[in-house]
């Protein structure tokens, strides 16, 4: 800056939202303007302005800013700019570094730092104190003076002449007037500080005594006081021993005698820490943490309340046993690894799956691994790294070998710990012993794989021996026919009519146990396959009932069919299969309805299905058999169908050849009210075995 300019004007500015940037040099300073005016202006000024100093404070301002922004001229050196002034856009007002030009809050400490910030020019502002406020542009401009003084000048310009005399003037006082009012603002504040400690005091949570040397208490804050239930005059005068809870007391009397011994030349102690526990006036026992000093023959203890984070302390402790109790009853522990630390965390449990001690093993990635059977090894690695790359929670099982040499499965179940940049820091999870609960599995895989086995070699046999069981049935039955018919002549005695008629009979029950047997075996084996044709549906259902109708009336059933007589519906399917159905739905509904009842066979169709159902008013089914009269050679018994003959492959094979169609088959069934049974159908079957079914 030139030696001869006594005043300068920082000619740095920004744009602002209501003028273009002025140019360097192109504005005059308000001194110049004041040489080239020939007369002083004896208008008053009625413009508003401010001054501010380097430390933010307000140091001049005219009679009109004043009246305006609430201020008086007490306020002056006294309030701060940033407390009367907010920019309409700070982003453009305010510098992101306090430093411009000479005004820097680098070079003194008594600098403010947001005044700093201020860069010159034009803005809209609110300007107000205590309540007052207003809106307008002001202009921002800085004042440079000999010595390294800077000063920040805010006007509105409407009067560019007015005179900086007084300006002047008032930025030498101001300064010394407000350090006088600093000085004696920080007397006042320090002895009101002094006369309401007490009230700091009492806000607080801390209990604090002055006792004597000999521990008597002399005094307390009501904090202590009030948490014990103790008035001052109980305490006064009593040995603060005395409160202390008997089991405690061996151990804080050597501390206070250790105190008061090792008091420096001044009179003053060590600083020292303890934890005991306090009985209350209410005979509660609370727990303190006590610091306590000897200065000037006393001692003084400031103690804090732990009563409840002792509590705390105790059910965390009672939780932690109970989760290391559920762990060893589980056989389950925890484990944590951070990402680029070689140690991993393990809860006790694990130590004991591992039959490592403690004491004596130190988890990292190379003992671990060395402790896993050899073809886990790798398994675990990629596992490791998938979760990390993927990060996502990973499983798997894997084997280790303990040092006795015994094997042990272990089930891994992990997740993965992100930060806030979403990066994989650390993996977490548990391990648990599933030896015994994967040897049994194996065990019971076994088990299954041999008795499914065995099965499909029963059946396969079965299948394969259909012609040779049927063909001497049959000739046991045909030449039963012929001798009970005397086609090649009379017998002798008719009683031998009675035998031969028997025989049939059983001939044929054997007959049809042994095809029922045989196509529950093909269908078992996979080797039924259905010979899909169109017929006639209602054609097949009315011959069923035709051939139900003997049986029936052996019985004193009626048999009532909303089978249509002149009407045709005709399917794709098995006609042969659909016969056995409807025979054995039928079949059954008489088998088990007492003379005098009704069966009723319907049928229906809607949406490309076909609907056959069967209701009879018989003895029914226990809700609790429901479920099992479909499985094979499963019967409903009870003391009403123990006398009624059948296999129970009726209902098995009928659920099957429903589904080898893509059917189902439903029964509802209430005791002593009746049966119903419905199946249904596709209209159009495409050709298909029991393995495609499957």
């Amino acid at each position: 800056m030139p030696a001869k300019t006594p005043l300068k004007k920082t000619a740095k500015t920004a744009s602002s939202p209501s003028r273009k940037k002025t140019a360097v040099g192109t504005r005059k300073s308000t001194l110049t303007r004041k040489k080239e005016t020939s007369k002083p202006s004896k208008k008053k000024d009625t413009s508003l302005r401010l001054v501010v100093g380097q430390d933010g404070y307000i140091i001049f301002a005219t009679p009109s800013m004043l009246k305006k922004a609430g201020l008086n001229d007490q306020s002056l050196g006294a309030v701060k700019l940033r407390d009367l002034l907010d920019f309409d856009s700070p982003e453009d007002a305010l510098h992101d570094r306090p430093c411009i030009g000479m005004f820097s809050a680098r070079d003194d400490d008594d600098a403010d730092a947001w005044t700093a910030s201020i860069v010159p020019g034009e803005y809209p502002v609110k300007l107000g104190y205590q309540g007052k406020s207003f809106a307008t542009n002001l202009r921002f401009d800085r004042i440079d003076l000999p010595g390294k003084k800077s000063y920040l000048v805010i006007s509105d310009e409407e009067n560019p002449d007015a005179d900086y005399g007084e300006l002047l003037a008032s930025i030498e006082a101001v300064p010394k007037k407000r350090t006088q009012i600093s000085k004696k603002t920080k007397a006042d504040d320090q002895t009101v500080w002094q006369k309401n400690l007490h009230v700091f005091q009492s806000m607080g949570h801390d209990f604090l005594i002055l006792m004597s040397t000999r521990g008597k208490v002399i005094e307390s804050n009501d904090v202590f006081r009030l948490a014990l239930g103790f008035d001052q005059s109980e305490i006064s005068g009593k040995a603060f021993l005395d409160m202390v809870y008997p089991d405690d007391r061996p151990y804080v009397q050597p501390i206070f005698k250790t105190m008061i011994s090792s008091n420096n030349e001044d009179g003053s102690s060590p600083l020292i820490a303890c934890e005991c526990r306090i009985v209350a006036a209410d005979h509660s026992v609370r727990w303190l943490d006590c610091r306590l000093k000897v200065e000037g023959g006393h001692l003084f203890m400031v103690a804090r309340d732990l009563t409840e984070e002792k509590a705390h302390e105790i059910e965390l402790i009672r939780r932690e046993q109970q989760l290391c109790e559920a762990q060893s009853i589980g056989r389950m522990g925890h484990w944590t690894w951070r990402i680029g630390d070689d140690r991993l965390e393990f809860s006790p449990e694990i130590f004991r799956i591992f039959d490592q001690n403690p004491e004596l093993f130190v988890p990292t990635i190379d003992s671990v691994n060395d402790l896993l059977h050899r073809r886990d090894r790798g398994r675990m690695a990629q596992a490791f790294q998938r979760a990390m790359i993927e990060q996502r929670n990973y499983e798997m099982e894997f084997r280790i070998i303990r040092p006795s040499g015994e094997v042990r499965f272990i089930l891994l179940q992990g997740r993965c710990e992100q930060d806030e940049e979403e990066d994989v820091v650390s993996l977490f999870g548990v391990m648990q012993d599933i030896t015994e609960r994967t040897l049994h599995e194996r065990e019971l895989q076994e088990a299954k794989e041999a008795a499914e086995r065995a099965y499909s070699a029963k059946s396969q046999f079965l299948a394969n021996m259909s012609h040779e069981l049927r063909t001497p049935l049959n000739a046991i039955i045909g030449f039963s026919e012929m001798i009970e018919r005397q086609m090649l002549g009379p017998i002798g005695t008719e009683k031998y009519l009675d035998y031969i008629g028997g025989i049939r009979e059983s001939g044929e029950h054997l007959l049809d146990l042994i095809s029922d047997i045989l196509d529950m075996s093909k269908i078992e084996a996979g080797k039924y396959t259905l010979d899909i044709e169109e017929f006639n549906l209602y054609k097949v259902m009315r011959l069923a009932v035709h051939m139900i109708e003997g049986r029936a009336l052996d019985g004193q059933v009626r048999v009532i069919s909303a089978i249509p007589e002149n009407q045709d519906l005709y399917m794709s399917g098995d006609r042969r299969a659909i016969m056995q159905m409807v025979l054995n739905i039928l079949s059954n509904a008489v088998k088990f309805t007492d003379a005098g009842g009704e069966v009723r066979i319907g049928c229906a169709v809607e949406d490309g299905s076909i609907t056959m159902t069967v209701e009879d008013t018989g003895i029914g089914i226990p809700a609790s058999k429901l479920r099992y009269v479909t499985k094979p050679f499963e019967q409903a018994a009870n003391q009403f169908t123990r006398n009624h003959e059948g296999s129970g492959l009726g209902l098995a094979i009928t659920k099957e050849l429903a589904e080898l169609h893509g059917g189902i088959l439903v029964i509802k069934s209430k005791v002593g009210v009746g049966t119903m049974v419905r199946i249904t159908l596709p209209q159009h079957v495409e050709t298909r075995s029991s393995n495609a079914a499957e």
